[in-house]
């Protein structure tokens, strides 16, 4: 079951969309890596950003509609 993604802010969708169009399929590892890096130099704010962004390209990716439909 997917879970829907609360983006707070437009700064996830532009580096989501960003890592996209360079790493494709790839782009949600790409994001993980980049999470796991951040959180090695003890960056938890960074760590945070790359796992919603991680997220957000998950939920980009899916074609299901999620959430209320209006």
């Amino acid at each position: 079951m997917r879970h829907q993604v609360h983006v707070a802010d437009r700064a996830a969708f532009i580096e989501a969309s960003d890592l996209i169009a360079e790493f494709g399929e790839l782009a949600a590892i790409e994001a993980a890596n980049r999470a796991d890096r951040s959180r090695s130099l003890g960056n938890v704010i960074h760590f945070c950003h790359w796992r919603h962004v991680e997220r957000t390209i998950e939920m980009l990716r899916g074609e299901d509609v999620t959430g209320t439909i209006h």
